[in-house]
């Protein structure tokens, strides 16, 4: 199912791809694709490390609470 988006970006956004799009001789449309591959990589790469980090959170135990109760004795 397609939907429509509707998109829209500041003049000086406009200007830039319009000037980056000459020098570097790409279309525009390639350049923000390729910008939000960049961006999607990046924030999954967040949400996996936010992800890993809350389990730790959960699951690790502090010095005190792992020697809790053992008698090396």
């Amino acid at each position: 199912m397609e939907q429509n988006i509707k998109i829209e970006f500041k003049q000086s956004t406009v200007d830039d791809l319009i000037a980056f799009s000459e020098i570097l001789k790409k279309d525009i449309n390639v350049m923000i694709e390729e910008a939000l591959e960049q961006y999607f990589e990046s924030e999954q790469q967040k949400l996996i490390e936010k992800n890993m980090n809350d389990e730790n959170a959960m699951t690790n135990l502090d010095y005190d609470e792992f020697w809790d109760g053992l008698d090396l004795g």
